[in-house]
């Protein structure tokens, strides 16, 4: 590599004041669940699988998701049940603990992604199976649009149950309070929110979804209001020291065409309440980073957050794979030229870059993109510990 272009990836190696959080980089681990956490708590293991990625050189891990304190966040979404990390009791937050202290050793920071699967939750399942799955107006989807990355868990009939209370929707945003306030007991540097893919919190964001025409729905600025109310009562609870990231997405498991928003003004519309709840940083997640979020704008979905709402955003999807998230037409292999993330992100599109896959292939991945090194795509480390 030219000494060129080693100058060209040091833009982001520039550090980054998050509130109290200092990054010493703006590469990012991003949350990809796993379950390896026997009764949802974290082992050593999970500390040596985290803190490897820190001394790889990451600036930030977020965690895989992270179960909130609520009987129906957990369950069988196609991703297993019985290993999903929570929050909740002594022994989960002792266990983050240790998984936090490994990262910091290694000079990075970390936040645990607070995770509610709404109605991607097969009822009947997780800890609590005799608890109904939740969701704001009670259904899995628009029937005829319904798609899904887990085959066979299409329901015939969208209709899941009832549509959540108002007692209920209390139950469900204290949770995530809670999860939050046990987070910062267990060391943690922020907090991270899963607002995509489906999963509750984007059940109330989505039409396809958010039928009600109370406080809860109707509007997009409406349908935010449960995520914002979410942010607002964390950011009581913990203080302005920690920064709040949120995660979200267009497509979603049910539908992969839905779309939150399909200009952005309508983007604005959904995430200026976040924004003004006090979300510091947006997660855009899409399966091609370099894409242009909307027809006719061609900054990629990230930097229209950022634009849109004032805040930072991070960008992700396909970072250092050359294959978007859920798609097998090609086989996956190593991406060599980042002259599309350098140059997008030193226009300042957006602050932060967040790597999947190619850091589960690599935990060295962030020393190696610095230094010009191709890394390995995928592999299975000797000690055991999926890489």
């Amino acid at each position: 590599m030219s000494n060129e272009q080693s100058a060209d990836r040091e833009v982001l190696f520039q550090p980054l004041q998050i509130r109290a959080m200092h990054l010493r980089n703006r590469i990012v681990m991003s949350p990809m669940t796993r379950g390896f956490c026997p009764g949802g708590v974290p082992t050593d293991a999970v500390a040596t699988y985290y803190r490897r990625r820190a001394e790889g050189g990451a600036g930030l891990i977020v965690t895989e998701g992270v179960a909130v304190d609520h009987p129906a966040a957990l369950g069988d979404a196609g991703l297993g049940e019985n290993n999903i990390p929570t929050l909740n009791g002594p022994a989960a937050i002792e266990g983050w603990r240790k998984v936090v202290e490994a990262v910091h050793a290694h000079g990075g920071k970390i936040v645990p992604q607070l995770w509610h699967q709404g109605v991607m939750r097969k009822p009947g399942t997780g800890p609590n199976p005799d608890v109904p799955s939740v969701s704001p107006s009670g259904i899995w989807g628009p029937l005829g649009r319904m798609t899904s990355i887990a085959p066979g868990s299409i329901p015939a009939d969208p209709e899941i149950g009832a549509p959540m209370s108002e007692s209920d929707i209390e139950d469900a945003i204290a949770a995530f309070v809670r999860s939050a306030v046990n987070a910062v007991e267990a060391g943690f540097d922020g907090i991270a929110l899963h607002g995509g893919h489906g999963y509750l919190i984007d059940n109330f964001l989505w039409e396809g979804t958010n039928l009600r025409d109370d406080r809860w729905g109707g509007s997009r600025a409406k349908r935010s209001e449960f995520p914002a109310e979410i942010v607002r009562r964390i950011r009581a609870a913990i203080g302005e020291d920690f920064p709040i990231f949120f995660r979200f997405s267009q497509w979603k498991q049910q539908d992969f065409r839905a779309t939150l928003a399909d200009t952005p003004e309508e983007l604005g519309e959904v995430l200026r309440p976040l924004a003004q709840a006090g979300v510091d940083v947006f997660d855009a997640s899409v399966r091609y980073y370099n894409r242009a979020g909307f027809e006719g704008d061609p900054a990629c979905l990230a930097g229209v957050a950022r634009r849109v709402t004032g805040k930072l955003s991070m960008a992700v999807g396909g970072v250092g794979i050359n294959q978007g998230m859920y798609d097998r037409d090609k086989a996956a292999a190593v991406v060599s030229d980042f002259t599309p993330l350098i140059d997008r992100f030193a226009a300042g599109e957006f602050d932060l870059v967040a790597v999947g896959r190619a850091m589960i292939g690599d935990p060295q991945w962030a020393h190696k993109f610095r230094a010009g090194e191709v890394t390995e795509p995928y592999r299975i480390e000797n000690d055991g510990i999926l890489s």
